[in-house]
């Protein structure tokens, strides 16, 4: 299995699976009473301790979520290996996207494991009763990495269809169409 961009990919996973862990940590001990707010920054950033059972944006699926949403961390886990062994030597953007979202994809998934409860989430953005939906460091991780890699991929898809290979294939469809 080649590893690419090893030092770049592995570190960066632990840094956000560590640094999600611990700060979920602290906040499940100091922000007490959960659903209380506490102010970071006026009423534009808080802290506020909730727990989320579901997906993203308190996507629910029931009684089952924890699990449904447990097994689809793991396929979506090895998906993204899948990417990461399939990574060209000196692509370090592709291997920083990877390595935020499946370091933000593990530390959801301690979470989903150890806490029954669901998924610890603390920050909380925007103004009186216009909020942002609560999230954590796992989530910033995983949204961000997710636009890395779109952005990655899509620049490959785009050099793909670019390819002196490509372009001569599609000349010559197109002469065989005329003739």
């Amino acid at each position: 299995m080649q590893r690419s961009n090893a030092g770049l990919f592995w570190p960066v996973l632990a840094v956000v699976t560590a640094v999600d862990f611990t700060t979920k940590a602290i906040v499940s001990a100091r922000l007490l009473p959960q659903g209380m707010p506490h102010s970071v920054y006026g009423d534009v950033v808080r802290l506020t301790l909730v727990h989320n059972p579901g997906a993203a944006f308190g996507l629910n699926l029931g009684s089952y979520s924890r699990w449904i949403f447990m097994v689809l961390t793991i396929v979506a886990l090895v998906i993204l290996g899948r990417l990461y062994s399939a990574t060209r030597p000196g692509d370090a953007v592709r291997s920083l996207a990877l390595a935020l979202v499946c370091g933000g994809a593990i530390g959801n998934l301690i979470d989903r494991v150890y806490r029954p409860a669901g998924v610890v989430d603390f920050i909380d953005i925007g103004l009186r009763d216009s909020r942002w939906p609560t999230f954590n460091i796992a989530d910033m991780a995983v949204s961000l990495g997710a636009f890395l890699l779109a952005w990655v991929l899509w620049g490959e898809d785009a050099a793909a269809a670019d390819s002196p290979a490509v372009v001569q294939a599609t000349i010559g469809a197109e002469q065989r169409e005329l003739t």
